[in-house]
């Protein structure tokens, strides 16, 4: 099965920026919407982005404006691009298929967002 591999995340200030980059180990060619998860303590996993086959993206409303998520099939990556991010934003952030995450979650980045 695709294994996947999280990084890019790390400590920031608010009004700052990060990139987390996604690496599958096989191919997410076939693999129609891969999306962008976060999970904070305390609080159940949420979707905060999700890029279809086509490109067609869909953000969470608590993000919109703020991250794009970017997808290479060839390189089998997805990317997320966050700017001016929040204190609130601080989670460890996942990829994974979405809307639903199918395959195995890997160990996640975590990004924290200091005020």
């Amino acid at each position: 099965q695709v294994r996947l591999v999280e990084s890019g995340g790390g400590l920031v200030q608010a009004g700052g920026s990060l990139r987390l980059s996604c690496a599958a180990s096989g191919s997410t060619f076939s693999i129609n919407a891969m999306g962008w998860y976060r999970q904070a303590p305390g609080k159940q996993r949420e979707l905060v982005a999700l890029i279809v086959r086509g490109g067609s993206t869909n953000y969470a409303d608590s993000v919109k404006g703020r991250f794009t998520i970017s997808r290479d099939s060839a390189k089998n990556t997805v990317d997320l691009q966050m700017r001016s991010l929040k204190p609130e934003d601080t989670a460890v952030y996942h990829c994974n298929t979405a809307p639903v995450g199918a395959l195995n979650w890997g160990q996640g980045t975590q990004v924290t967002v200091s005020s």
